[in-house]
């Protein structure tokens, strides 16, 4: 077994890694980018070492600057964690030139299943069955739309490298093909440094299913069962479950040995993954094969008891696999859900920003929080938005889809905007529930999942007034305790007058709506007013802003999180993003300006696709912004004129940055 190992990773497969890798009594490095130089890796690592700027491919991608890293900590083995070089075969090459272990495949297994186009031919001289589609060397952009008109529309254009989602586009018609190829390759550039594409039929309502492999330095292979990822987003993993749904024990062998075909037909060692689309018939098609470990391995790890990154410590030390197929079984069902920093309601676009208040679910042998980041710590424009990954465990689907509620419930983010209400609904969604899945559910469910805003309850704006007194009385008696005269008077906060008890009114405001609460201060606590209703109230704050309120009869649990003027209520699984409103400030008159557009977050511009001086209509493509590692269209608010752009390709823009001078049209 190794004494050091270097992560040549970041974020949550760090950290996981490291967790492990201290169990088993091995020393780790940890290398970082500058943008990285607090992350939570970093702070877990036995030693760290600084590899280049914020870019990726000025530091996380420089395979040199990692085993430079490497020699110098005398580490004997590298991990490459999942995404940046853990797929790239010219990397395994260099470790094992250089004497240190890469910790996966060997570059050969990498080099024939890397490429989609390569492991697709592979599979299809083996006989595995393939979908439909067009997996060649020619790129001509307009053999490629004859290819797509030969196999027909519905079709998917898919970077042959890499994963995540990344240079993937479904398109339903050949008038769109052209668009959809440019930004395909142009994404598939910059996250993978190939424009290698591929067209497929995109198949109606299919499931995503994959299987965990892991073989040896001796040639033994085994799977440890499957995995459901069908629930998706723009061709990226939401939720995913293992075991399969509906799954036989005839259909998980047929699947499970054509999986550990393919890996033993590439010599292949290690954690890996062969990912089938399924259609609800229960055939199958061969899609990719991953030679790394997923980010979605816990669920596997849940359900057979097994700690699959100790098993890559030890086989690539030389190890045999620990068990053998017969001795590996199911127990139970088990979910992940995977926690973003994004807005749902705008197209899922990433956010950036610093996590002001961070509160996971309390973990447990069925509850478990797999991060790389923790409270104060900065979601950048530069990696993956990845917040966290929240695992549940239960005896069957129904308790795991009752713990992952409940977790989700408990989960608090404050400072960047983030999914977890979003999965809330997600897992409610009868279709997800009674597990009737396919890769559109998302989109079949749009009406459930992404609902009209409602009115605030009146209980929000009951217990955002009581945790504003509470948090008022706190302060208070912090600062009545340095007095230096303990008999005065002020320290009394009872809300004693001459001719009667203490009033006033506190103003909460959500968006565009206002409400004034009316407090009143009573024998033990406070009359609230709100509208018609006046209720006692009366309850106790933690320090983490939980809590514990009295409202009348009732009882209640809730969080409050004070940022500024903004007060976060967290309340029967749902959030609210409320204000405190200052009814003394006098703000600016006017209506905003409707010069510009503004850049939602931080990135690149890729390309101009209006003409400055055009006129358009409402929702037409202007420009393309890349930031983290996606690209993001934006279009039109309504029907305008271009009037000029304010940035050119290639160039960085700052959040908020005015991108396009935009003229409404008549």
């Amino acid at each position: 077994m190794f004494n050091k190992i270097l992560i040549a990773n970041r974020g949550e497969i760090a950290c996981r890694v490291i967790k492990t890798a201290r169990r088993m009594g091995v020393a780790t490095v940890a290398v970082y980018s500058e943008a990285d130089a607090n992350a939570r890796h970093v702070r877990l690592a036995d030693e760290a070492v600084l590899i280049g700027p914020a870019p990726v491919r000025e530091s996380y991608l420089l395979a040199d600057r990692i085993l430079e890293a490497a020699k110098r900590t005398g580490a004997q083995a590298v991990h490459p964690g999942y995404g940046f070089l853990s797929e790239n075969e010219d990397f395994a090459e260099a470790c094992e030139a250089a004497g240190i272990a890469f910790i996966g495949p060997p570059a050969s297994a990498i080099r024939a299943m890397g490429s989609k186009s390569a492991a697709k031919a592979l599979m299809e001289k083996a006989g595995v069955p393939l979908t439909p589609g067009y997996h060649g060397d020619n790129q001509d952009p307009s053999f490629l739309a004859a290819q797509a008109e030969r196999i027909g529309y519905p079709v998917l254009i898919k970077a042959s490298a890499g994963g995540g989602g990344k240079g993937m586009r479904r398109v339903d018609h050949a008038a769109d093909f052209e668009a959809a190829l440019a930004s395909c390759q142009r994404e598939a550039t910059n996250a993978f440094g190939d424009d290698h594409v591929l067209v497929e039929k995109y198949v109606l309502k299919p499931r995503h299913i994959e299987i965990q492999v892991f073989g040896d330095k001796r040639g033994d292979c085994v799977y440890l069962f499957e995995r459901d990822c069908s629930v998706q987003r723009r061709h990226q993993k939401v939720l995913e479950e293992a075991p399969a749904p509906g799954m036989t024990p005839d259909r998980r062998a047929a699947m499970g040995k054509a999986a550990v075909d393919a890996a033993k037909a590439v010599g292949y060692v290690g954690a890996g993954t062969v990912e089938f689309i399924a259609n609800q018939d229960g055939s199958f098609y061969f899609m990719e094969m991953n030679t790394r470990l997923q980010v979605e391995h816990p669920v596997t790890e849940m359900i057979t008891g097994l700690d699959l990154v100790e098993w890559q410590l030890r086989v690539a030390s030389g190890e045999r696999l620990p068990l053998r197929q017969e001795q590996l079984s199911i127990d139970g069902h088990a979910l992940e859900a995977r926690i973003y920093a994004e807005d749902p309601d705008r197209g899922f676009l990433p956010s950036t920003g610093r996590l002001v208040h961070l509160a996971p679910p309390p973990e447990s042998d069925h509850v478990r929080v797999d991060t790389g980041v923790e409270q104060g710590d900065e979601i950048t424009p530069h990696y993956d938005p990845m917040i966290a990954k929240l695992i549940v465990w239960g005896a069957d689907r129904r308790q795991a889809l009752s713990r992952m509620r409940q977790a989700l419930a408990q989960y608090r983010v404050v400072g960047v905007q983030n999914n977890v209400e979003f999965l809330s609904r997600l897992v409610a969604v009868p279709s997800f529930a009674d597990a009737n899945l396919d890769t559109g559910l998302i989109e079949r469910e749009q009406a459930l999942l992404f609902p009209e805003t409602g009115e605030v309850p009146a209980d929000v704006w009951l217990l955002t007034a009581l945790a504003e007194l509470l948090r008022e009385q706190r302060l208070a008696q912090k600062a009545a305790t340095s007095a230096p005269d303990e008999a005065s008077p002020w320290r009394l906060l009872d809300g004693w007058r001459l001719n009667g008890s203490a009033q006033r009114q506190l103003a909460l405001r959500l968006g565009e709506v206002v409400q004034d609460v009316g407090v009143a201060v009573v024998r033990g606590g406070w009359e609230l007013t709100l509208g018609d209703q006046r209720i006692f109230a009366r309850g106790t704050l933690g320090a983490d802003s939980e809590l514990m309120a009295q409202l009348g009869e009732r009882r209640l649990r809730a969080a409050v999180v004070a940022t500024g003027e903004r007060r976060q209520v967290f309340f029967e699984g749902r959030s609210w993003p409320l204000a405190m409103v200052d009814r003394l400030h006098v703000g600016g008159a006017g209506e905003e300006a409707e010069g510009g557009l503004r850049a939602p977050m931080p990135g690149k511009v890729i390309a101009l696709i209006a003409q400055p001086g055009a006129t358009v209509e409402r929702g037409a493509p202007l420009l393309v912004l890349e930031a983290m590692k996606m690209e993001h269209t934006i279009a039109a608010p309504r029907k305008g004129v271009v009037k000029a752009f304010r940035f050119a390709p290639g160039d960085q823009v700052a959040d908020g940055s005015e991108l396009v001078e935009f003229e409404r049209a008549e």
